[in-house]
């Protein structure tokens, strides 16, 4: 069994989904720390397409003395305004996309509630998307499943607790994963290196790399899925050298 582990992303990126759908199993990672900048902070805030280029959604939440808490603890900021904008934001863009009105109900109601926890949020977002693109695998999250870890130990904890075979690493986690060391315990190492589809957007020119409800919106569920998994296939590391971390 090929498992796969990631954050939960607000409104994730192609990239994501297109690791869950390769897998025979997706964790959700919910038990590590909240990260909201830098090339990992993703969790609380997406971009959109637009006609300047591209905008971001960000979705306001509660970090003061409350560096070390993990994305599981995470309170959205309920003072701020944000559901209004975040949806005036997508409608403003997307209602011209030919999917839009398929869609749009779920996300004009996804507004309308008054979250509280950022995970309820983006657990509640990614389990409707798997849906919407056709996306079967079953999905655990890691904080109930009693997976903990960092890094590594993470994943190979991942891998006992779920009865995994091997993991499936995105393009960033060879850069943090100790491969020789899953190797060594037994698992096997495959990689998704992401390839961006390119399609017909709202706006000329292509943006890559938005909220996946851009090539939801654009393009539908079906022939979405066709193109997200055009050429994203799974491909084993063999050869790893033990005296490196990543590959």
């Amino acid at each position: 069994m090929l498992v796969t582990g990631h954050q939960p992303n607000y409104l994730p990126y192609l990239g994501l989904l297109a690791k869950v759908a390769r897998a025979d199993l997706f964790v959700v990672v919910d038990n590590v720390q909240f990260v909201k900048r830098g090339p990992f902070g993703f969790q609380h805030r997406a971009k959109i397409r637009t006609a300047q280029g591209w905008h971001w959604l960000t979705v306001p939440v509660i970090t003061s003395g409350r560096f070390t808490q993990h994305i599981n603890e995470v309170e959205i900021d309920r003072r701020l305004p944000w559901r209004r904008k975040h949806w005036g934001s997508i409608r403003r863009n997307y209602s011209r996309a030919p999917h839009f009105c398929s869609f749009a109900d779920f996300f004009r109601r996804l507004y309308e509630r008054d979250w509280e926890r950022l995970i309820d949020l983006n657990l509640t977002v990614l389990g409707y998307l798997l849906k919407a693109f056709g996306i079967t695998t079953p999905m655990v999250v890691a904080s109930e499943a009693g997976i903990e870890g960092r890094a590594t130990g993470l994943i190979l904890d991942i891998c006992r607790k779920t009865g995994a075979s091997a993991y499936l690493h995105g393009r960033h986690g060879r850069d943090y994963a100790d491969l020789a060391a899953i190797r060594q315990a037994g698992y096997a190492n495959f990689v998704l290196d992401f390839q961006h589809p390119t399609y017909p957007q709202v706006y000329p020119g292509f943006q890559s790399n938005m909220a996946s409800i851009d090539l939801l919106f654009c393009s539908g569920g079906e022939a979405g899925l066709e193109l997200l998994l055009a050429g994203n296939v799974p491909r084993p590391l063999d050869q790893v050298d033990a005296t490196r971390t990543g590959g």
